[in-house]
């Protein structure tokens, strides 16, 4: 369970806070002095702390240098009383996570304090490749034996301990975070601060602000000066997440903060240079958006000194029912369920269901037919409605799975080979797709089949055996109830 621990001098606002933030999820430690708080850090090892900048036997600037000496990986949430206070300001300058005028604002508060564990479960939690024992919930994983991602292993391995600043590509829903997660805790920086950024959730207007801070009355609502995230994660690493999604004005920023490690505040001409390993993610195509003049190339060919490249979860089936028995294995624990197994047709939806949300979406289904199942055994019945309507092939292999998405890459790549027969390459992956669907639908009745189709049985027929598609199961039920193959 995490843990929050407040150091204030105030006994009301301490019984206050303590009343007001702890939950079954959530436990509050109180100190009244720095002393009896540093060692509450020492002794509970927090995943965040609420520290007052005036205490009765320490300031409270030497108290948070004190506790980021002991793990600067504790986000420390400073409130004052005092809104001009220069001893604020500095410990954001130290690394502190935020600073909040008092009376605190307990919805601000509360946010504050979230955001603040989310943060350092980022850095705490090992993220680990494979899987672990059941029941062990010392670690996320990073779930995968296909080629394709003990490729990615390998990439994050190497990539891991050289200092350089790595991009990640791919889907949503793919992992990004958690390989950005990965080479932060296996990198030399593992024991200075992470934060992560989402540069697509905030507004254009104040996503520079966020990340290089600004002066007071640099525009309108900025009524104190900030601190921005560069400049408290110095000697840390810091996650871009849809990096895509950055004006060209904070592009121009952190290119320069790339090229020379400066930069300024908004509203500030004093350059301020530090230390930071950038990790990125997005999940645009920026080289199409180099070309289409959305990102500027220089930074695009700065982060791209290495990259990573996350294959979507339709390209590795045969990670899916390792993935679903990981989900299961935890969804067990916090759901109080006993599911054992997978029934063997559930399972085969699984693997033909094209997931276009990729793991993320595998983890939210497993929860809800985890929700639905009744007994041991996870069944059919209990899927989402999506992965329900996806009707495994009687007896043939899977077909190959496209979307939009595929099939255009899939005519560039043709296109590159300067191909004699685009149209019929093309039509042949596409009937691949629509035969076993059709006849699946029809229950392997070609007549029907092909009246849906609008073409002839002997069309259907001859493309089934051009392609090489199998129906036996399908097919020998026809011929028992009287249809003509």
């Amino acid at each position: 369970m995490p843990k929050l621990i407040i150091i204030d001098d105030e006994p009301n606002l301490r019984y206050s806070l303590k009343k007001s933030l702890e939950t079954d999820s959530l436990e509050v430690i109180t100190a009244a002095t720095a002393e009896s708080g540093i060692a509450a850090v020492r002794e509970h090892q927090p995943d965040a702390v609420i520290l007052d900048v005036r205490l009765p036997d320490m300031s409270g600037l030497d108290a948070f240098n004190i506790i980021h000496e002991l793990d600067a990986r504790v986000p420390v949430i400073i409130i004052t009383a005092y809104s001009t206070t220069e001893t604020a300001i500095n410990a954001m300058k130290h690394g502190a996570f935020e600073y909040l005028l008092k009376p605190v604002e307990f919805d601000k508060l509360l946010a504050t304090v979230q955001s603040a564990i989310d943060v350092s479960l980022m850095s705490r939690i090992p993220a680990q490749f494979g899987i672990a024992g059941d029941g062990d919930t010392s670690a996320d994983q990073i779930v995968g034996r296909s080629r394709a991602m003990q490729e990615v292993y390998k990439l994050i391995g190497q990539v891991a301990p050289q200092d350089v600043n790595a991009l990640i590509l791919g889907e949503s829903g793919t992992g990004k975070e958690m390989v950005a997660r990965a080479i932060y805790q296996h990198s030399r920086r593992a024991d200075r601060p992470f934060m992560a950024i989402n540069c697509a959730a905030l507004p254009e207007n104040l996503l520079e602000s966020e990340l290089f801070g600004h002066e007071r009355g640099s525009f309108t609502g900025a009524d104190r000066r900030r601190i921005g995230k560069f400049e408290q994660v110095n000697r840390g690493t810091i996650f871009l997440d849809e990096i895509g999604d950055m004006t060209p004005a904070t592009q121009a920023k952190v290119l320069r903060l790339l090229q020379d490690g400066s930069f300024e505040r908004v509203g500030n001409n004093e350059t301020i240079r530090v230390d930071v390993r950038i990790i990125a993610a997005t999940n645009r195509n920026l080289l199409q958006m180099v070309q289409d003049g959305e990102f500027r190339e220089d930074l695009y060919y700065r982060m791209s000194v290495f990259m990573i490249q996350l294959p979507p979860l339709r390209d590795r089936p045969e990670d899916i029912p390792v993935l679903a028995e990981h989900f299961i294995n935890l969804l067990n624990r916090d759901m109080h369920k006993q599911i054992r197994s997978i029934a063997p047709d559930a399972m085969a939806r699984l693997q033909q269901y094209l997931w276009p949300g990729n793991v993320r979406e595998l983890q939210s289904a497993m929860k809800h037919a985890l929700v639905r199942n009744v007994g041991e055994v996870l069944t059919v019945s209990s899927l989402p409605e999506t992965c329900r309507r996806v009707a495994p092939a009687g007896g043939g292999e899977a077909p190959p799975k496209l979307d939009a998405d595929n099939i255009r890459r899939f005519v560039q790549d043709l296109l590159s080979e300067a191909p004699a027969n685009l149209y019929q390459e093309v039509h042949s992956e596409i009937d691949r797709i629509l035969l076993p669907e059709v006849l699946n639908h029809a229950e392997g009745n070609q007549a029907q089949a092909s009246e849906l189709l609008g073409i002839a049985r002997s069309t259907l027929r001859t493309k089934i055996t051009d392609l090489g598609l199998t129906f036996e199961k399908r097919l020998k039920q026809d011929s028992e109830t009287g249809a003509t193959p």
